[in-house]
């Protein structure tokens, strides 16, 4: 089971880095800065809520697999042996 806390932590990072990226483009576009980062931040922050959501309503638990997932960590497959 994954800490509360740490998903929690994450969620804000993932706001913080797209908002962040959001600013340059709202000053390019005339938008103000912060109607840009907070949009970019909402969205991303509700695209992972939304995957972790996704993972826990299949069994109510969420393993640390399934939250890297949502945070974009590609799954690593486990490696065969070779014959």
């Amino acid at each position: 089971m994954v800490k509360i806390q740490t998903v929690i932590g994450r969620i804000f990072a993932v706001f913080g880095s797209t908002a962040l990226g959001a600013l340059a483009g709202g000053a390019v576009i005339g938008v103000e800065l912060w109607k840009a980062a907070a949009l970019a931040g909402f969205m991303a922050a509700a695209k992972v809520t939304e995957q972790l959501l996704r993972f826990w309503a299949e069994d109510g638990v969420l393993t640390k697999e399934e939250v890297a997932e949502a945070f974009g960590k590609k799954a690593v497959a486990p490696a065969t042996p070779s014959e």
